[in-house]
């Protein structure tokens, strides 16, 4: 069995946006692989955090990830700052990965800005970070986006420079997974751009603890234009806002853009907008419901989260034991 590895990062209650492009193609995987799924804590604080804010957060991210189906039973769930192995590996990795490579990280100039000088060094070497997460469970498949393929790559020239070095063949190449074409959700106000939880407008998206009259709300109020939904796809050429909410629709029902199309050509936005609301309220009243019922009851949700880092330590350790030694460590007696 596949061994895979995907984390998240605890910057809030997830988005539709979230939920239909990573996490609910992450549920089907724990009845087929074995797969950890991290909350990746230690990459938060490479940005400034407000602490308070970062525990809730935590928290709401195991819960969202719960309530959308992921089991304990089935996947490793767990908390990045709750593994030590994570961070072990890591300062090897900062030994083993060169500064031209790491220059070349586009994410890391995304991020900085121009200021590059005020960046933190943990953002810099954020990619090594990844690496060890991966590699200290010797994963060999990962759930990526667009943006994320650049630093699995960076992992492999790690794991690569490392057996190179020290005449090993330990470390394994890390292959993405492409799971099919993933739902890609935009912004309810802007459909060229996603939709993101950093975005002022709470109205620009969906998040899974709004309750039915806030998705109403943001339905009837998500941008689109007066002319009538066509019957084929290419028709929606240009109408960036009408193929989203096609195409969101369609995630939520299962169904394909093209499908809803069918049902749905010649009807304007006054009585498309209902029944997407419809849909999404049904689609996601139950993975609310799992949130606030996990959140009510922190100290459960706790020991989940402390039973996953208990799981994953166990994997974990054997193997940055062996690095270790491969190094040239003493081990501690």
């Amino acid at each position: 069995m596949n061994r895979v590895f995907s984390g998240i990062q605890p910057s809030g209650v997830p988005t539709l946006g979230n939920y239909l492009g990573a996490i609910r193609n992450w549920v089907p995987l724990q009845h087929t692989a074995e797969c950890l799924f991290c909350i990746v804590d230690m990459h938060a604080i490479t940005q400034r955090q407000d602490p308070r804010e970062l525990l809730a957060n935590t928290r709401e991210m195991a819960a969202s990830l719960l309530a959308c189906g992921l089991s304990p039973d089935r996947c490793v769930l767990f908390v990045q700052s709750h593994v030590a192995a994570h961070a072990q590996l890591a300062w090897v990795f900062n030994c083993i990965a060169r500064l031209g490579w790491l220059n070349r990280m586009t994410q890391f100039k995304d991020k900085a800005g121009k200021d590059r000088e005020a960046a933190s060094t943990g953002l810099y070497v954020y990619p090594n970070l990844m690496a060890a997460d991966i590699l200290v469970y010797h994963a060999t498949q990962v759930p990526v986006g667009d943006d994320q393929r650049q630093h699995l790559e960076l992992a492999n020239d790690i794991a690569e420079k490392f057996n190179h070095d020290y005449g090993v063949d330990f470390f394994p190449h890390v292959e993405p997974l492409i799971q099919g074409v993933a739902a890609r959700v935009m912004s309810l106000r802007d459909g060229t751009r996603k939709m993101s939880k950093s975005d002022p407008s709470d109205q620009s998206r969906i998040n899974l603890n709004d309750d039915s009259d806030t998705i109403a709300n943001k339905i009837k109020r998500a941008t689109t234009d007066a002319d009538l939904l066509p019957d084929n796809l290419a028709a929606l050429e240009g109408r960036a806002e009408a193929r989203n909410l096609v195409g969101i629709l369609a995630a939520v029902t299962g169904s394909t853009p093209e499908a809803v199309l069918a049902a749905h050509a010649g009807k304007g936005f006054g009585a498309f907008k209902p029944m997407l609301t419809d849909a999404l309220v049904a689609h996601l009243g139950p993975i609310r419901a799992g949130m606030l019922r996990l959140l009510e009851d922190a100290p459960a949700l706790d020991t989940a989260l402390r039973l996953g880092a208990e799981k994953a330590e166990a994997m974990a350790e054997p193997i940055l034991k062996r690095a270790y030694e491969i190094v040239g460590f003493l081990a501690r007696r």
